[in-house]
């Protein structure tokens, strides 16, 4: 699978037990799974077939002739009365026997100057398609990506809880044996089993959150909900981003705003398409017949011919009640709404980047901050602990350190995970997510 445009999730191994145990799924093989099992890129590349299969059926009806050929054979058998001008008496033939043999190839062909506006019309639509297929192939590879990602957050913040989880746990313990050593009362040691009983609760609803997350998953992968494998847990930032250069690149390989510039392209050449309608049509056919009877009854006992004809015709509508005239209207007035949405929607992406990227960067100011939090909040809350130990610190305060520790760790990887998640979502607007540009074939991972 080709490389995408972003890091992938490096970290420790944490749960399995599934068809995935034996290895890692790493992002890139989750989208490669994806890909691969996902029905609405299934559905997308069907209708590019379609698309190109009406192309090709267009070329075959708009510049190709069609030949019939045609064989026949009849035979009579009558009782026949005939009289003639020249003998009065009538002339009985009883089981008169006739019969005809007959073949002909009729070619025509007619040239409609519409036809080339519409070759290229119907080229712009197979390119659409395309396009849609794409966009369904970029919006899988953000969905999972997104989602992968968030699974990694999720157990992270199971490892916190853990962790705070793991505090309380330590702080029962201190508790407990200053209350049976009579330094501290029942009431300091209740407090600590209260708090330890809500840590552990709060573990359990994270625990099925995960397990959200991981159907979540693979339900954009396609594979069974109940499927479990082994994650990578960090998140790794990227390289940084320019506003810029995602605006550039954006009007440039953005598959939506593509679709949209070649709509504006179809209502174009629908005008053009009806406009050439007025111009003459031509129409060329051409007969190969060779036919035989022959017959008991009659003057021509056997009548047989075999040649070629030909000829043309040249067509050109006078006068259509001006529903024509109206058409046409209606095709300028279809191009300047396509025109009016192209614009809409230019104006739509500039301010979809904005708004990720002013995310993305204050996430990414924020990130620091974070972090350096995070560290005094660690070092507060070994002291508040180490203090809780000696007994010279109430369990009131190492409480409130040790909220404080788990706030800050949240901060700091949901702070991290959101700056992911913008860059995916800027990546996947300008067009960068998974193709180099929007030229390149679509190519997907076989099953």
């Amino acid at each position: 699978m080709k490389k995408l445009a972003f890091l992938f999730a490096w970290g420790s191994l944490l749960t399995s037990v599934s068809v995935f145990a034996q290895e890692n799924l790493d992002l890139e093989k989750a989208i490669q799974i994806g890909l691969e099992n996902n029905l609405q890129i299934k559905i997308a590349v069907e209708n590019v077939t379609l698309r190109e299969g009406d192309q090709k059926i267009g070329v075959g009806e708009l510049f190709m002739p069609t030949v019939d050929a045609t064989y026949l054979r009849s035979f009579s058998n009558e009782d026949v009365v005939q009289r003639f001008v020249n003998d009065p008496a009538p002339r009985e033939i009883d089981n008169a026997k006739s019969r005809s043999e007959n073949f002909n190839v009729v070619g025509l062909y007619g040239f409609r100057p519409e036809s080339v506006v519409i070759m290229k019309r119907l080229g712009q639509l197979t390119e659409i398609s395309e396009l849609d297929a794409k966009i369904a192939v970029e919006n899988t590879v953000a969905g999972i990506s997104t989602t992968y990602y968030r699974l990694i957050l999720e157990l992270q913040r199971f490892q916190v809880l853990k962790e705070t989880l793991n505090l309380s746990r330590a702080r029962l313990n201190i508790a407990k044996a200053q209350y049976e050593l009579g330094g501290a009362g029942k009431r300091d040691y209740l407090t600590a089993e209260v708090d330890y009983n809500a840590d552990s609760s709060l573990l359990l609803t994270q625990e099925q959150i995960i397990q959200n997350a991981r159907v979540n998953l693979n339900e954009l992968m396609a594979v069974d909900a109940q499927e479990e494998f082994v994650v990578k847990d960090t998140i790794l930032v990227g390289e940084i981003l320019t506003r810029l250069d995602l605006e550039e690149n954006a009007f440039l390989e953005n598959k939506q705003l593509l679709i949209n510039q070649r709509l504006n392209n179809v209502a174009f050449l629908q005008t053009r398409e009806l406009q050439a309608s007025r111009l003459p049509m031509l129409n060329i056919n051409g007969t190969y017949v060779n036919n035989t009877s022959n017959s008991d009854a009659g003057i021509v006992a056997q009548n047989q011919r075999a040649g070629f004809n030909y000829g043309g015709n040249i067509t050109v509508n006078l006068f259509s009640g001006l529903t024509l005239n109206r058409r046409i209207q209606n095709a300028k007035v279809q191009q300047r709404i396509q025109e009016d949405a192209l614009e809409l929607y230019e104006i739509q992406l500039k301010s979809d980047i904005a708004r990720a990227y002013n995310t993305y960067a204050n996430n990414l100011r924020l990130l620091e901050i974070e972090r350096k939090n995070y560290q005094v909040a660690r070092e507060n809350t070994d002291i508040a602990l180490e203090r809780f130990r000696l007994g010279i610190a109430s369990y009131l305060e190492f409480r409130d350190a040790q909220v404080n520790l788990l706030t800050a760790e949240n901060r700091l990887i949901t702070s991290i995970y959101q700056i992911k998640e913008q860059e995916i979502e800027l990546l996947r607007l300008s067009g960068k997510i998974f193709f180099d540009n929007s030229m390149e074939p679509l190519q997907l991972p076989e099953n």
